[in-house]
């Protein structure tokens, strides 16, 4: 692994987010969480793909660098940054998703600053740090693949390669929009979802993750509730695709092309906050 970022040793409560998706009101919901649970930037990670689907790239990539929490780059700023012109997610050609990154992303990299791109060009592409005792990464997708979606009902053997080639006891991952916490023998994957856009089952909330050594090593999976119809609105005035405008109010994704056949038939499917012991 190239571009890996060594953070030491956190303590405490960890607060985890990802694919904030250039959702400011998600983006603003989540800093009032980490306000209200006294959650300090250097206990805060983001798992890349701060850009995406909705209206205020430049200005969600300014609150994260003044934030200054820990974050790596999704497959969507290393696209930025080399200059791409697509957004590197493995949609397949032809597909909705190909067709609406075909809207969102030039949107994207059009209102993307000079000052946001030196920014991103800082972001490593992985994390390193200890947490009880444990060895912990956190990554995007996979590790030779920035775009692999990882899923609960992916095959564990591939879970497994992850960690063996990495050599850690937690990922903490992002990309795959849904968020879930699977304890794998010694191992333990855990996403915490994305707060740029609802996880498919047909609520308007989106989701994070708590990491707590106070009792144990535990991983909470919560909703977080924010103004989704301030930022459905912002994607209708734009030129964005419109069926992510009423995502953000249902918490139905337009299709579910992405997703493995388990994950297909939990949508609509409520989600609820979890809690995990792990080992």
């Amino acid at each position: 692994m190239n571009n890996v970022k060594d953070i030491g040793e956190l303590k405490g409560r960890v607060l985890l987010f990802g694919g904030v998706y250039s959702n400011l009101e998600a983006l603003s919901a989540i800093q009032d969480i980490a306000h209200q649970k006294n959650i300090e930037p250097t206990n805060i990670i983001n798992t890349g793909d701060i850009v995406g689907y909705c209206a205020d790239p430049d200005l969600c990539l300014q609150e994260i660098k003044k934030w200054g929490i820990h974050n790596i780059a999704g497959n969507v700023e290393l696209n930025l940054k080399d200059g791409e012109l697509d957004c590197g997610c493995n949609f397949d050609e032809g597909s909705r998703c190909d067709t609406f990154s075909k809207q969102w992303y030039p949107y994207a990299q059009s209102k993307v600053s000079p000052d946001s791109m030196q920014f991103i060009e800082q972001i490593p592409e992985f994390l390193r740090f200890n947490f009880a005792g444990k060895n912990c990464l956190v990554l995007h997708g996979g590790i030779e693949d920035t775009s692999q979606f990882i899923f609960k009902s992916t095959s564990i053997v591939i879970k497994q390669e992850i960690f063996q080639k990495a050599g850690v006891d937690i990922i903490v991952a992002g990309h795959a929009g849904i968020p879930f916490c699977q304890q794998i023998g010694k191992y333990s994957w855990l996403n915490p979802g994305v707060i740029g856009m609802p996880a498919n089952d047909g609520q308007p909330n989106v989701w994070y993750a708590l990491l707590d050594d106070s009792d144990g090593l535990e991983c909470s999976i919560l909703p977080l509730v924010y103004n989704n119809q301030l930022a459905s609105q912002k994607i209708i005035i734009n030129p964005l695709p419109q069926s992510y405008a009423e995502t953000l109010k249902t918490g139905i994704w337009d299709n579910v092309e992405i997703l493995p056949q388990a994950e297909r038939g939990l949508q609509g499917v409520p989600m609820s906050a979890q809690k995990h012991q792990l080992s």
